[in-house]
C-alpha cells in the first residue's frame, strides 16, 4: 500500500510540474516562432560546430599516441612536452595575428581584420558574436593538426626549442596564409571556379607534409637509420598498442573534423559527411593491408595503421562533395598510395611515422580526386566548382586541383625551408650526437619517461623526491647520459 501511495504521489507531482508552466505561458503573450526560431537554429549551429571543437581537439592525443609508440623508449616522454608546447604556443599565435591573416577579411592574399580577436570587434566587417568565437576556435583546432603533422618526420633527433619558434611561424603565417587562399575566399577562389577542399586535404594536411618535408632534407636521418652503403635500416617503435590507440583516437576525431566543417545542422548535410569519411577511413585500411601482404609478405602493424590515416586525410577534402560510393575508392587508393610511398621514400628520407606519404602524398590525391568525384548535386549545393571529370567528361575542375596543390606545395615549402634554414644557422636543428643516444627524455627533458627501464632499480629510491642516500644521488647523475634502448 505504502508503495502506491507513494507511486500516485509522484505520478501528481510530475504532471503538476508539466501543466503549471504551460498554464503560466497562456496568460502571457502568444509566443511568436518566426522570431524564436533564428536564434534556435544559431545556437544549434554553435553547438555543433563547438562539439566538432572537441573532437577535433582531441586528435592531440591521437598524434601524441601514434607519435609515441612509433618512438622508442628512450624518447617516449619528449612526445608529450612536444604536443604541449606546441598547441599551447600555437593557441596564442591564433589569438593574436593568424586568425585575422586566415578569415580577416576575402582579399586575395590575405586578411587584414580580427586581430588579437576580440568579442565585438570587426572581423571582416562584422562584429564578432558567440558564433564568431566558435569558429575562431574551430578553425584554430585545425591550425593545431596541420602543426602537429609536422613534427613526425623529425622524431628522436630534434631540438626541442626548434618547436616553439617554428610554431610561432606556422601559426602566425604560413598555415593561415593556406587557410585563408582555401577556406577564407582568397586565392583559391578565384582559380577556375572555385578549388574544391572541403576540410583540408590540401590546406591542413599537405601544408603540414611538405613543412616536414622541408626540415626533415635540413635535419637529416637518425643516427644508424642507413648502413655504409646507404641502405635503409628498419627502427621498430617501442609500442604498437599505443599506435594502434592514436589511430582510433584520430578516426574519431576525424567525423569532427570533416563532419563539423558544415559549420551548422542544416538539412542534417553533417551526417551525409561523417558517414563518407568512415567509408573513406575503412577502404584505406583495407587498400593498406592489401600492399604489405604483397610488398613484404607481412602484415605491418604501422602500415595498416597508416592506412586508416591515409584513408582519412585522402576524404578529408572529397567528404562534403563526393557521393557513398566514391567514398571507398578514394579512402582504398589513398591506403595503396601510402605503403607505396612510405617504402619508396625510407630508401633516401628518414620519416619514422610516414607522415609525408599519409598526409603529403594522400592530401595530393584527395585534392585531386574531388576533381574526379566530385558529384553535380554536391558541387551546387556547396557552392564551389564543378562536377568532377567522371560526370562531365572535362578536365576543368581536375586541372583547377592541380593548381591548388602546386600553390600549396610551393609556398609552404619555401616558407618553412626558409624558417627551418634560419634556426639551423643560429640556434642549430638537431641535438648533439650523444645527446641523440641517450635520448631526448633525459637529454632535453632531464628524466626518461619510463625510468624504471633506463635506471637501475637502487637508483630509484626515492624517486619524485631528493635521493635518500649519497649512493643513489652521486649515481643517478652518473647514469643520466646512458640509455640502451
Amino acid at each position: 500500500m505504502r508503495r502506491s501511495t507513494a507511486f500516485k504521489v509522484a505520478a501528481i507531482a510530475v504532471l503538476t510540474a508539466l501543466i503549471a508552466p504551460t498554464a503560466a505561458f497562456a496568460q502571457d503573450d502568444p509566443i511568436n516562432p518566426q522570431e524564436i526560431l533564428p536564434n534556435v537554429i544559431s545556437e544549434l549551429n554553435v553547438t555543433w560546430v563547438l562539439l566538432g571543437t572537441v573532437l577535433v581537439f582531441f586528435m592531440q592525443a591521437g598524434f601524441a599516441f601514434l607519435e609515441i609508440g612509433l618512438s622508442r623508449g628512450k624518447n617516449a616522454g619528449a612526445g608529450i612536452a612536444k604536443i604541449l608546447v606546441n598547441f599551447s604556443v600555437a593557441s596564442v599565435v591564433w589569438w593574436a595575428v593568424g586568425f585575422a591573416i586566415a578569415f580577416g577579411g576575402p582579399a586575395t592574399i590575405a586578411g587584414d581584420s580580427g586581430f588579437f580577436f576580440q568579442f565585438g570587434s570587426s572581423v571582416a566587417g562584422e562584429a564578432a558574436t558567440g558564433e564568431t568565437a566558435s569558429f575562431f576556435v574551430f578553425q584554430f583546432m585545425f591550425a593545431a593538426v596541420s602543426l602537429a603533422i609536422v613534427w613526425g618526420s623529425t622524431l628522436e633527433r630534434i631540438k626541442f626549442a626548434v618547436y616553439p619558434i617554428f610554431a610561432v611561424v606556422f601559426a602566425g603565417l604560413i598555415y593561415p596564409l593556406i587557410a585563408h587562399w582555401g577556406f577564407g575566399g582568397g586565392l583559391f577562389a578565384e582559380i577556375g571556379n572555385g578549388v574544391q577542399d572541403f576540410a583540408g586535404s590540401s590546406v591542413v594536411h599537405l601544408t603540414g607534409a611538405t613543412a616536414a618535408l622541408a626540415v626533415v632534407l635540413l635535419l637529416g636521418p637518425r643516427k644508424g637509420k642507413y648502413d655504409a652503403n646507404g641502405k635503409p635500416r628498419a627502427i621498430p617503435g617501442h609500442n604498437m598498442p599505443l599506435l594502434g590507440l592514436g589511430v582510433l583516437i584520430l578516426w574519431v576525431g576525424w567525423f569532427g573534423f570533416n563532419g563539423a566543417s558544415t559549420l551548422g545542422t542544416g538539412d542534417n548535410r553533417f551526417a551525409e559527411v561523417v558517414a563518407v569519411t568512415n567509408l573513406g577511413a575503412a577502404a584505406g585500411v583495407i587498400g593498406a593491408l592489401i600492399a604489405i601482404a604483397f610488398t613484404t609478405k607481412t602484415l605491418d602493424v604501422g602500415m595498416i595503421g597508416n592506412g586508416a590515416i591515409a584513408g582519412l586525410v585522402a576524404i578529408t577534402a572529397p567528404s562534403g562533395y563526393v557521393e557513398f560510393w566514391a567514398a571507398p575508392i578514394i579512402g582504398f587508393v589513398g591506403g595503396l598510395l601510402v605503403v607505396v610511398c612510405i617504402l619508396a621514400i625510407d630508401k633516401k628520407i628518414d620519416d619514422p611515422v610516414g607522415a609525408l606519404s599519409a598526409h603529403g602524398v594522400a592530401g595530393i590525391w584527395g585534392t585531386l580526386a574531388c576533381g574526379l568525384f566530385t558529384s553535380p548535386r554536391l558541387a551546387e549545393y556547396v557552392g564551389v566548382g564543378d562536377a568532377g571529370l567522371f560526370y562531365t567528361g572535362e578536365l576543368g575542375q581536375l586541372g583547377t586541383q592541380a593548381a591548388a596543390v602546386g600553390l600549396t606545395f610551393v609556398t609552404v615549402f619555401v616558407l618553412s625551408y626558409a624558417t627551418f634554414f634560419v634556426i639551423k644557422k643560429t640556434i642549430g636543428l638537431r641535438v648533439s650526437e650523444e645527446d641523440e643516444m641517450a635520448g631526448l627524455d633525459i637529454s632535453e627533458h632531464g628524466m626518461y619517461g619510463y625510468p624504471e627501464q633506463f635506471i637501475p632499480e637502487a637508483e630509484l629510491v626515492g624517486y619524485g623526491a631528493a635521493p635518500t642516500t649519497a649512493y643513489a644521488a652521486s649515481n643517478l647523475k652518473a647514469t643520466t647520459k646512458e640509455a640502451t634502448a
